[in-house]
C-alpha cells in the first residue's frame, strides 16, 4: 500500500485547531496554507538529485539540484485550492494545472467540469485536495492526467478515509498517497469521521 501518514507535532496541532467545528474560514485557510507548507517537505523527500558544479565565494565545489525541475501542482476544484498557496511557498517555479470535478450529490460520484494543464507532460505532478473520502474525486482525477500524457502523480490530502485509501490503490497503485491523517471512515453521506466536514465550505466560507 503506497499510503503515507505524515506524523510531524505541528501538521498535529493545526490539524486539531481546523478539525474544531468552532474555528472560522480565516483561520482554517490559514492553517491550511501553514500544512500544506509542511507536507510539502515530506512529499519531496524522495525526488532525485543531480550533481552540479558551482563556486562558491570561496571555492568551487559539488552541490545537487532536482533532477527533474519541472513541477506540476495540480488542485481539485474548488477545495483544492486551499493548499496550492502552501505548495507554491516551498516550490515556487512550479507550474498549476487546475481539474474541476464535483460530486453529485445522489450518487457520490465525481463529474468532470473542467481541466486545463500546462504543457510539460514529463513533470512531476502533485494532485491537491484536502479529503480523500470515498476516492471517486481523486480517482477521476489522477485517470484524467495520465489520459492527458502525465506519468509521475503523487496525491496529497489533508485527511484519508480507508474507503479512498483502497480504491487509489485499487485503480491507480503507482501513485503515492500522502496524507496528514487516517480517520475511521465515512458516514451515510460519504463525509470523513471525524474528519472536518465540508472542507470547501470551510474554506471559502460557504457554510
Amino acid at each position: 500500500m503506497k499510503l503515507h501518514i505524515i506524523k510531524h507535532p505541528l501538521i498535529e496541532h493545526k490539524l486539531t485547531m481546523m478539525r474544531d467545528k468552532n474555528t472560522n474560514s480565516k483561520v482554517f485557510r490559514e492553517l491550511l496554507d501553514e500544512i500544506a507548507m509542511l507536507m510539502t517537505y515530506e512529499v519531496t523527500r524522495n525526488w532525485e538529485l543531480e550533481p552540479v558544479e558551482i563556486e562558491t565565494p570561496m571555492e568551487k565545489m559539488t552541490g545537487h539540484t532536482l533532477k527533474n525541475t519541472e513541477i506540476t501542482i495540480i488542485p481539485i476544484l474548488r477545495a483544492g485550492l486551499g493548499l496550492l498557496n502552501g505548495v507554491l511557498k516551498i516550490i515556487p517555479k512550479a507550474h498549476v494545472g487546475h481539474i474541476g470535478l464535483y460530486r453529485d450529490s445522489k450518487t457520490h460520484e465525481p463529474v468532470e467540469y473542467y481541466c486545463g494543464l500546462p504543457k510539460q507532460m514529463d513533470a512531476e505532478a502533485i494532485v491537491v485536495d484536502p479529503m480523500l473520502a470515498t476516492g471517486g474525486s481523486s480517482s477521476a482525477a489522477i485517470t484524467m492526467l495520465k489520459k492527458k500524457g502525465l506519468k509521475k502523480i503523487t496525491l496529497m490530502v489533508l485527511v484519508a478515509a480507508p474507503e479512498g485509501v483502497e480504491l487509489l490503490n485499487r485503480v491507480h497503485p503507482d501513485v503515492e498517497i500522502y496524507t496528514a491523517a487516517l480517520d475511521r471512515g465515512m458516514n451515510e453521506n460519504a463525509y470523513i469521521l471525524p474528519g472536518l466536514g465540508d472542507a470547501g465550505d470551510r474554506v471559502f466560507g460557504t457554510l
